[in-house]
């Protein structure tokens, strides 16, 4: 025989279930523009029928039920969306830094322009050809210096502003490595917190939320793969538990960064490194490090730049930034590195051409004859340098004495100690060089030297404009799967409050009903006569 109140608390479970429900449908709504929030839904399930088993359970015909429970608040989530997506955002990452790298340097060559290099070289060309006509001319010869001038100031400009830019790099490695152990440390805590609260049987959702942004942020700075390790206690079966997040190396194995509450750190390895992971030379590599409670590092492994996957937005800096090859002939590469290397080869070379032939060459064979200035006198170095073993972007400038005296342009070839003024053979030779081919640059002249430096990077430069947009778009439509499956859509969730509204005056009005029936059993029974 069951209870005579069974139905009452059939009903009222009725009741506190849609109530969640309810509860749980306001919650959605509430977050329905909250970045990163999944929606959340009560899964209900009959509770036990009656009678239970057992030797002693009373015979009554069937089995009756007892009502409904919220046996959890899950949310909606597909796994197998959240690592395509990290998959798309780690390639973003890497072409969207590759592409802003590219873009700044052409900002900075500024090619094809009124005011690069180029037209500067152009118009050095064309004052020694004018030279050439009239060597006599004072303003003529002031007009190739202030060219050449200009030519000169165009490679420091050059070398100097994109010198700031490898510098703003490594700044930018710096703050990104800070910003990745900082989340690791925020993931780490998450982790911490949802040990403490599975046990106790809950479903701490807004913590798995969380905690999956920062690996969506994780993941646009390197390749990481993640593992889950269920909690103890009553933690139910469908908790996630703590995560744990390991480095993908390019070898297919892993290096741990974040385990349970325990987290590593990122530092780079370089020659010269500033607040610990600011490189301020070329970076050699990067360490994970373990440091305790005190601040104190307890363990180091060091990962060499070979054995990281080019993807992410850290290598991306690093081989824009510049790094160091490492083994028997180690050297320096990278997209900054490698363009000013191009231009100090190319300023030496153009410079070294320039001046054999105006103030001559005896080292060579045959020996070239270098011009005489407006007096008579052998040439002297045009080009020179402030400082160094060899002229380069950075140091390259013109002769202070042909600065300050035009006349000691070498524009003549006549004998040393034969003045000829008027002879202007010598200057149209220099003008010329613009043709000629320069063995250290490849036997191409300096200019197509140079257009060829400038197209080259133009297409790098479209190719990673391309790949970003790719790797964009997958992301993109990534996103759209995923917001499918876990966003909230405010029509479905106002169809649902309606439908759990719906039951909860149900149930309300049962619990009426019943009310009424054991009113007329208990007042209305037993009173014939009265």
């Amino acid at each position: 025989m069951r209870s005579t109140f069974m139905g009452l608390e059939a009903s009222k479970r009725g009741l506190f279930t849609q109530q969640s429900a309810l509860y749980t449908t306001g919650h959605n709504i509430s977050n329905a523009n909250t970045v990163g929030y999944s929606r959340q839904r009560v899964n209900m399930e009959a509770t036990l029928g009656y009678p239970g088993t057992g030797l002693n359970a009373p015979k009554t015909p069937g089995h009756i039920g007892t009502g409904v429970q919220a046996q959890s608040v899950q949310r909606i989530r597909d796994s197998f969306i959240d690592s395509q997506y990290r998959q798309e955002s780690n390639k973003l990452g890497y072409w969207e830094s590759r592409s802003q790298a590219i873009t700044q340097m052409e900002d900075v060559l500024n090619e094809p322009s009124e005011y690069g290099l180029a037209k500067s070289m152009d118009e050095f060309w064309k004052s020694l050809q004018d030279l050439s006509v009239n060597p006599e001319n004072g303003g003529a010869r002031s007009v190739v210096v202030q060219r050449g001038i200009a030519v000169a100031d165009s490679f420091n400009y050059l070398s100097k502003s994109i010198s700031q830019i490898q510098t703003n790099a490594g700044n930018e490695i710096g703050i990104s490595l800070k910003d990745v152990n900082s989340v690791l440390e925020q993931i780490a805590s998450i982790n911490e917190q949802i040990k403490a609260i599975e046990p106790n049987g809950y479903m701490p959702n807004d913590l798995y939320d969380a905690r999956d942004v920062l690996l969506d942020e994780l993941s646009m700075y390197f390749p990481i793969e993640t593992k889950y390790e269920k909690s103890g206690g009553n933690a139910l079966a469908i908790a996630e538990g703590s995560v744990t997040v390991s480095l993908k190396l390019k070898n297919g194995t892993s290096i741990e960064i974040i385990n349970g509450k325990d987290f590593n750190q990122f530092r780079s390895t370089s020659s010269a490194v500033t607040d610990g992971v600011t490189p301020t030379g070329p970076v050699s590599g990067l360490a994970v490090v373990t440091v305790d409670a005190t601040g104190v590092i307890t363990n180091t492994t060091d990962i060499s730049l070979s054995d990281l996957n080019d993807s992410g937005k850290i290598k991306s800096l690093i081989n824009s930034y510049g790094y160091e090859t490492g083994g028997a002939n180690n050297s320096v590469k990278g997209l900054y590195p490698d363009m000013i290397a191009k231009l100090d080869l190319m300023a030496k070379s153009f410079a070294e051409a320039f001046n054999k032939l105006h103030a001559g060459d005896s080292t060579g064979t045959p020996a070239i004859q270098g011009g005489t200035d407006y007096y008579g006198n052998q040439g002297k170095d045009f080009f020179i340098k402030t400082s160094g073993a060899d002229i380069t972007a950075a140091n390259i400038y013109v002769s202070d004495d042909i600065i300050g005296d035009p006349n000691l342009l070498a524009a003549s070839n006549s004998k040393a100690g034969e003045a000829e003024p008027g002879n202007g053979k010598q200057a149209l030779e220099l003008a010329n060089i613009k043709f000629g081919m320069l063995k250290d640059l490849g036997n191409v002249s300096a200019q197509t030297y140079f257009e060829g430096l400038i197209g080259q990077l133009g297409v790098d430069g479209q190719q990673s404009v391309r790949l970003t947009f790719n790797s964009a778009t997958l992301q993109q439509a990534v996103t759209e799967r995923r917001s499918s499956v876990s966003s909230v859509s405010l029509d479905e969730e106002m169809t649902n409050m309606i439908t759990f509204q719906q039951a909860y005056n149900a149930n309300a009005r049962m619990i009426t009903v019943i009310d009424e029936t054991l009113d007329r059993i208990i007042n209305g029974m037993g009173r014939v006569g009265l």
